[in-house]
């Protein structure tokens, strides 16, 4: 099943209870692994030792939780209507950001949860409004061309963060004639120090939002012209997600919450942005030691991508836990809301209007591809592959610092986790000191997932998971206190989970290539004068 297919189901098919019956049917998980925690011993797990802890997230986490922020089957969008999105993806601390909401409803309200462990519950009820008055808003405004869609809307309420702790914040809007939606926002702190920066992937969000029937991947079709060709060459945030998307979240819960569980569980000391304010300022990297991204991080700007590896050469770490990231350049522009409120990626750099004066922002096919032709994969370690796999996660070097503890032997499976989307390492494109760490054979798709590491120079590492599947294959939450919070608790949540504590253990406490330099083994797999497959992605 691929990682659209899932999301909608969850979105479609009776909230978050659907996702223990979609996990089987991604795969059933792997025999067990000696050494390995059970999944049902989750919830008494000591800290993680050796990784920095911030006691204001520890004190947080110890405040009563709620579920109310769940979206279950009685509250579906698609029958009882309202839908929002805010002027800002993020906003710094103590700042202010406008809601902008319609419904049919003559009222409403909202309730504002961060997002977290809360011994279980998933998020805490930080504040609600009183009831505010429904309105019919304008319809969406449709730029043929380029096919862009976005709203201009009057506001409905004025937020201010003043108080409200850094983190993941998911504005509940609650019609009331039943209805209910997500409204995503990222609370930063730009004064912070953590030792974790973890980045919410909102313009891989905003590719793949159909709200209003167009996306980067595809449009409404006509008699002459398919949905590719009437893909979006430019999508607004001025605009909610589209409601099948776990009502209104993006990818936020599929993709990105169950790190961010397992993280706040323990209280490591981490702090949130989005990749937008990576591009805004990627000097504000060398506060932090590591960088996270998340399970599904396709989409990155010039900005975001050299300011990352300036970083990583003075020696921040970089961890992706996902597949296909930084795979296709764009560039932002601005919106009456304000600036990089739109993603702009023609997949076409000819017929880029920007190509023929700054030929090194054309928004091609993908970085490998020309003009850039600088595959990912010489910044992330591995080259995104194809999509539509599965298989088992399959240990190649277990004596490799992300396994330790573990007891593994070579050969050792983590779980059927592997896809849909995935990246391996090409010799001929990617640094020639990776280590590879996992080499598993996939199905439905032709090739082998590689988990990677390499390190540079007296700098930071680079870790890639090689899987989109990984961080949605960490959730345990099912051995929490109510099952409306079951993403289906799986064996390889745990295996996986003790990865990310031993990557952290290193990527946390400072320059990866001065502590575990990486050494070079693809040799064993891999011949130099191997063809090359740049992964062209025809989603």
């Amino acid at each position: 099943m691929d990682r659209r297919a899932f999301l909608q189901r969850i979105g479609s098919g009776g909230g978050l209870l659907a996702l223990s019956a979609l996990l089987d049917a991604c795969g059933s998980p792997a025999r067990r692994i000696s050494g390995l925690r059970s999944p049902a011993a989750t919830a008494k797990l000591a800290p993680f030792e050796g990784i920095p802890r911030a006691q204001w997230l520890i004190e947080e986490n110890a405040r009563a939780g709620s579920f109310g922020w769940i979206i279950d089957a009685r509250h579906q969008v698609g029958r009882r209507p309202i839908e929002g999105y805010c002027d800002q993806v993020s906003v710094d601390r103590g700042s202010e950001f406008t809601l902008f909401a319609n419904t049919t409803a003559a009222t409403f309200r909202v309730e504002v949860y961060r997002m977290g462990y809360y011994q279980g519950h998933g998020g805490r009820l930080v504040t609600r409004t009183r009831d505010l008055a429904g309105r019919v808003q304008p319809a969406a405004i449709f730029t043929p061309g380029i096919n862009r869609v976005h709203c201009e809307w009057a506001p409905s309420y004025r937020f201010s963060t003043q108080g409200w702790q850094p983190g993941n914040y998911l504005l509940l809007l609650i019609a009331s004639s039943g209805g209910r939606h997500h409204v995503p926002v990222t609370v930063r702190d730009d004064a912070s120090r953590a030792a974790i920066v973890v980045q919410n992937s909102v313009t891989t969000w905003q590719a793949y939002n159909l709200w209003g029937g167009f996306s980067l991947y595809g449009g409404v079709p006509t008699a002459t012209e398919s949905a590719y060709t009437r893909r979006s060459r430019v999508v607004s945030f001025d605009r909610p997600y589209h409601n099948p998307d776990v009502g209104g979240s993006g990818d936020w819960l599929g993709n990105e919450f169950p790190l961010l569980y397992l993280l706040e569980r323990h209280g490591c000391d981490i702090t949130y942005l989005t990749n937008v304010d990576l591009d805004i300022d990627a000097a504000r990297l060398r506060h932090h030691r590591v960088l996270v991204s998340l399970g599904h991080d396709e989409y990155w700007s010039w900005g975001m991508r050299y300011g990352a590896q300036s970083a990583l050469l003075a020696g921040l770490n970089i961890a992706f836990l996902g597949a296909n990231a930084c795979y296709r350049q764009i560039r932002f522009a601005s919106s009456a809301l304000g600036t990089r409120r739109e993603v702009i990626c023609y997949k076409d750099y000819l017929a880029d209007p920007i190509f023929p004066t700054r030929p090194w922002l054309a928004t091609g096919i993908s970085w490998a591809s020309t003009p850039h032709q600088s595959a990912e994969s010489l910044f992330t370690g591995a080259m995104y592959q194809n999509f539509g796999a599965s298989g088992e996660l399959r240990v190649f070097d277990p004596n490799a610092f992300v396994f330790a503890g573990m007891h593994l032997t070579k050969g050792a499976t983590l779980g059927k986790i592997v896809g849909s989307e995935f990246d391996a390492f090409e010799p001929a494109i990617c640094p020639k000191n990776v280590q590879i760490l996992a080499h598993s054979k996939t199905s439905g798709a032709v090739g082998y997932a590689d988990m990677t590491y390499y390190t540079t120079p007296n700098g930071g590492g680079v870790f890639d998971s090689g899987t989109a599947g990984f961080v949605t294959a960490l959730w345990d939450g099912g051995s929490t206190l109510d099952q409306r919070l079951s993403f289906g608790t799986i064996p390889s949540a745990t295996a996986l989970a003790a990865v990310v504590e031993n990557l952290l253990r290193v990527f946390a406490n400072g320059p990866a290539a001065r502590t575990h330099p990486s050494a070079a083994n693809w040799r064993s797999i891999y011949s130099m004068n191997a063809p090359v497959n740049l992964g062209v992605d025809t989603k």
